[in-house]
């Protein structure tokens, strides 16, 4: 009588994981591309900016050292530091509001639109394809001239848009809008047309009117896009530079120069990159903070409503 041994369980297992490493080694190869530009251009450039900001290293070469905390205790205490970091909260929150209710709207009138849709859709959406010095030129050569500008002549006015100190944010805030609006549309738009068009048919045969399904039906739908909006929004207008730069140059009197305007005269003209790294990490921890308090407050969210 011959007698049959069993092969260990575990033969199988370990048979798959040794057909499977072929295939993992094959998958590192893909994305060692990848890997090696992030390495080279983000975690590299992080860690040495993080090494400069605990160093007193300038933009001549000359360095003294090591000196801990000691940039980061000065830029507490420095007033311009803090008038920079307040102009970029406040743009912040006065871009964010309009950007995603303008938005939204822009994008609920163009989705009920039957007729030239297209032609709207280009209209919003053209501006954001625009460079940034091509916004920056074109509204403070021919908007916000104070001379014969387009604004002053349509308002009989000869205010000086961009050359007081109380009125220079809100022009900058006005172009950022009219820039960047389109790209919040466009998700909004995507999001509109992925609702379901049957949710709208049981509504209208309840006898639900226009604003019932609004409110019951098209801004519940849209909570997830809102959420991803806001903080894309909030993200991109704490890291503004490009327009402020060529349009107001910070000014009049620092009343528009964010920090990261600030970091970047402090690092090209003073030539503190030392300095100049450790206010940009301040600005790289209140984007992080931003981003873990609004990710958080969406996770909430998300499981309330489930």
């Amino acid at each position: 009588m011959t007698t049959t041994v069993a092969a260990p369980a575990t033969t199988a297992p370990v048979a798959k994981a040794k057909a499977a490493r072929p295939w993992t080694q094959h998958g590192m190869l893909f994305i060692a591309p990848f890997l090696v530009v992030y390495v080279a251009f983000l975690v590299w450039p992080l860690l040495l900016g993080l090494q400069m900001s605990l160093s007193s290293v300038n933009i001549a070469g000359s360095n003294d050292g090591f000196v801990g905390f000691a940039n980061y205790a000065e830029a507490f205490g420095d007033p311009r530091m803090w008038r920079s970091l307040w102009n970029t909260v406040l743009f912040t929150v006065l871009s964010t509001v309009p950007l995603v209710i303008l938005g939204l709207v822009f994008a609920l009138l163009v989705h009920n639109l039957r007729f030239m849709r297209w032609l709207w859709r280009l209209s919003f959406f053209a501006p954001f394809l625009l460079p940034s010095a091509v916004v920056a030129v074109l509204w403070r050569q021919m908007i916000y001239q104070p001379g014969f500008g387009l604004l002053n002549g349509t308002l009989g006015t000869d205010s000086l848009w961009l050359g007081d100190p109380n009125m220079a944010m809100w022009s900058v805030v006005m172009t950022t809008v009219w820039w960047t609006v389109g790209f919040n549309f466009l998700l909004y738009l995507a999001a509109l047309q992925s609702i379901p068009e049957q949710l709208y048919e049981a509504a209208s045969i309840d006898g639900a009117s226009a604003w019932d399904k609004l409110r019951s039906i098209t801004l519940p739908m849209l909570r997830r896009t809102t959420g991803l909006v806001v903080v894309l929004q909030l993200l991109a207008s704490l890291k503004v530079f490009d327009q402020i730069y060529l349009m107001t140059g910070g000014g009049p009197e620092d009343s528009t120069r964010p920090i990261i305007e600030y970091a970047y005269d402090i690092g090209f003209t003073g030539y503190r990159v030392g300095y100049a790294s450790a206010v940009s990490y301040i600005l790289f921890i209140l984007i992080v903070a931003v981003s873990l308090v609004q990710l958080r407050l969406l996770r909430k969210r998300e499981e309330s409503l489930r």
